[in-house]
């Protein structure tokens, strides 16, 4: 028992000599670490010079807002949706007006809208230009143009489709798609070909639903789906 005893004793005190050391060592790291921090300091005084420290101001940091989350799954399903509802099947050469405007306008909807809406009846309030776009981002953007718009609360629109000058054959190639694509907007109740200063044979004029003269939105019909 009295070796077992000594033999406690030496490990003992061979373990405390030991944490001895590290203790010690750690204290000369942080020794030579706030050393070398003062050196630093004295080294930036001697630099820059007498300073005279700011009084307080008593202001707090100002914390920059975040921005309000984005809903981009809902976005892409909206646009997903839109996309789908503007199809490039639909005939809808058989409702234009049979004239030299290729005028639309919705049933309920009376003629003299149409020659108002020429004539610049509305002013127009916000525009899309559709030049360089391919078919899909043609008609991705004027769905969204649409239904931004309606959004907003505005009721004359210009779309802007070009009249096909550089394209093959001379022909406008987004003319007749943009107004299958208007045909099929529940929002747009009217549209006609622009006059000579609003773009001509290049664009449209584009009354959206609402209260215009006595005509309801309820005139629209349904989105095509």
């Amino acid at each position: 028992m009295k070796l077992r005893a000594l033999a406690d004793l030496h490990q003992l005190r061979d373990t405390l000599a030991r944490r001895e050391r590290e203790l010690a060592e750690r204290a000369e790291r942080e020794r030579a670490a706030r050393a070398a921090a003062e050196r630093q300091r004295r080294l930036f005084a001697d630099s820059v010079g007498a300073v005279t420290p700011l009084p307080p101001h008593g202001r707090r940091d100002a914390q920059p807002a975040r921005p309000a989350p984005e809903p981009r799954m809902r976005l892409a399903d909206e646009q997903a949706a839109l996309r789908e509802a503007l199809s490039d099947d639909v005939d809808v050469e058989s409702l234009l007006l049979t004239d030299d405007h290729l005028s639309f306008r919705r049933p309920r909807v009376g003629a003299d809208v149409v020659t108002r809406l020429r004539r610049g009846h509305w002013a127009i309030q916000a525009e899309l230009d559709l030049h360089g776009l391919r078919r899909e981002e043609a008609r991705d953007a004027l769905a969204a143009f649409v239904r931004l718009a309606a959004q907003r609360g505005h009721r004359c629109l210009r779309v802007v489709h070009g009249k096909g000058l550089g394209s093959p054959g001379r022909q406008p190639v987004l003319k007749g798609k943009v107004q299958r694509w208007l045909g099929q907007s529940a929002e747009v109740i009217a549209f006609t070909q622009a006059s000579g200063p609003q773009g001509g044979a290049g664009a449209l004029i584009v009354l959206l639903a609402g209260s215009a003269g006595g005509y309801e939105a309820a005139s629209a019909r349904p989105m095509a789906r």
